[in-house]
């Protein structure tokens, strides 16, 4: 059911050949540019040259569903590339242009811009010359119910001012950040999912500031996660996206896809810690006998073989539902993979880390950087609390249709 079409199939071999010429050499060379920059948020030239290389052979804007702008893949076609470029998880996804939050903002320009926004925003970024961020997540509410959000967008005359303040704004340092995607609140007498809307600013926008980097786990990421506030930032009424009160139906447009993106890449992650877990635990000797011959670390492999093709089949259940009955109706297996596919992934990498010794912990591996993404992706579009909220309604409804409906 879920293997690969002819297109994807050829996608696929073109993206594992990329990966074995030029991403995987690159990761040292890009670890080297970054500690010579001596700036956590440095973009360096291996990844501007993995970008056009990317490019020049057609490996580029894999994730855009739509012809006009990408190769017009399936989700389920795009999820099999997505777990390839979750194997080296800092510059893959960039190098093909298909990084979050980029990839959502451009489905969302591409679906809710206006010409202007598409022809001023959506074609660099298609064309790998900008980025963009994403503000949503507030730090003086529990942003995992969007409803409580704070940020204020009023309308005065052609304009709307903007008041407020967001963190965990991904991307917001990158380099070649100009433009964010903003939700905030536009008329709080609305019906409750009606009375938030999202925008586009620009990042150089009078009153928007950028406060600072917030790091994961201590790490500072080359794209950032910034605390930004907005004092009186007056934006024309043109960069409302769709109208007034459809904030809550973009974010469901934006991130049902993403989530897909976003576990098919824990997956990769998984594939190769267990990949480096194989490897230290064949070549290391402990009294007299390779660690691989240890019966616990047998375990510790078929289990998370096991683990890993259950959280793969279950998010290409998904991609595949997405493509043939519709998000909507994938809605528990979207949520599913959301809480299945990261925690699987710390699994392995947790196993990984602990065959590695005092090595697993420090920088001389990935296994603990890759460790901080997957646990931040536990939190990161909706914590596991909510999914699995969305999963225990739906499954009561399955066997009582109107249950809290009225409630």
């Amino acid at each position: 059911m879920f293997e690969l079409s002819e297109r994807g199939q050829d996608y696929r071999d073109r993206l594992l050949t990329f990966m074995e010429e030029h991403v995987y050499p690159a990761e040292s060379v890009y670890h080297e540019q970054m500690r010579a920059s001596n700036d956590a948020n440095h973009q360096p030239q291996v990844l501007e040259d993995l970008k056009a290389e990317a490019r020049s052979q057609g490996l580029w804007n894999l994730f855009h569903p739509h012809p006009e702008w990408g190769p017009g893949l399936t989700n389920l076609e795009y999820a099999h590339l997505a777990e390839i470029t979750g194997r080296s998880l800092e510059i893959a996804p960039e190098a093909i242009n298909c990084n979050a939050p980029d990839t959502g903002n451009m489905e969302v320009l591409t679906l809710f811009g206006t010409e202007e926004h598409k022809e001023k925003y959506l074609r660099p970024l298609l064309a790998g010359e900008m980025a963009s961020a994403f503000a949503m997540t507030e730090p003086a509410v529990a942003s995992s119910d969007a409803t409580n959000i704070e940020t204020r967008m009023e309308r005065d005359g052609d304009e709307y001012v903007i008041n407020g303040r967001k963190w965990w704004t991904s991307n917001a340092l990158h380099k070649n950040c100009k433009v964010m995607i903003v939700m905030g609140k536009t008329d709080p007498d609305a019906p409750i999912h009606r009375q938030q809307s999202m925008m586009v600013v620009p990042l150089d926008t009078p009153g928007v500031k950028i406060e600072r980097g917030l790091p994961v786990f201590g790490y500072m990421d080359r794209e950032g996660h910034a605390e930004v506030t907005f004092t009186d930032v007056r934006v024309p009424r043109s960069a409302l996206l769709a109208g007034e009160g459809d904030g809550f139906m973009i974010s469901q447009a934006r991130l049902g896809p993403g989530r897909i993106h976003h576990c098919m890449r824990a997956i990769g992650v998984a594939e190769r810690a267990l990949d480096l877990m194989i490897d230290r635990a064949q070549s290391r000797v402990t009294f007299g006998e390779p660690v691989a011959n240890r019966a616990n670390i047998m375990d510790w492999v078929a289990e998370s073989r096991i683990e890993i093709e259950m959280a793969r089949l279950l998010t290409l259940k998904a991609a595949h539902m997405m493509d043939t009955v519709g998000n909507k109706v994938a809605r528990t297996e979207i949520a599913a993979i959301k809480v299945a596919a990261p925690a699987v992934a710390l699994k392995v990498i947790d196993r990984a880390i602990q065959v590695h010794g005092g090595g697993g912990v420090s920088d001389d591996f990935p296994l603990a950087l890759w460790y901080a993404h997957m646990r931040t992706l536990r939190l990161a579009d909706g914590p596991d609390e909510v999914h699995k909220m969305t999963i225990a309604r739906r499954e009561y409804r399955r066997r009582d249709p109107e249950w809290g409906r009225n409630k």
